[in-house]
């Protein structure tokens, strides 16, 4: 699964998890660690939890299991890394606090979420 196909099931996966927000950052040629990064919003702890163990499933069964999850226990940050994708799942004051999407200043697609 190339890193174009794993980005798809990501986003897939987080839409179809409640996900908010969700911004996908191309970082290719700002470091060598990722090709994307994916920041989405969760509505609470419990809920960053569930989207970080639906899109773990979803890798693994698709071939590409995360190297790591941080944060999965009651934690307002869980981070995925899926090698060639790093994945933020945040509270909404998490992520405003920290502004990934500023700090890394690329250009970003927003995937809108239907309510």
């Amino acid at each position: 699964m190339n890193s174009e196909q794993l980005l798809t099931l990501v986003q897939t996966t987080l839409e179809d998890s409640k996900a908010l927000d969700i911004a996908c950052l191309d970082v290719k040629k700002l470091t060598s660690i990722a090709d994307y990064m994916v920041v989405a919003t969760a509505t609470s702890t419990r809920h960053a939890a569930s989207i970080a163990d639906k899109l773990s499933q979803a890798a693994k069964q698709n071939g590409a299991a995360p190297l790591s999850i941080t944060g999965e226990n009651d934690s307002e940050w869980v981070l995925i890394d899926l090698n060639d994708i790093i994945v933020h799942i945040m509270l909404a004051s998490s992520r405003e606090f920290y502004s990934l999407e500023k700090l890394w200043s690329v250009t970003q697609t927003r995937i809108q979420n239907e309510k």
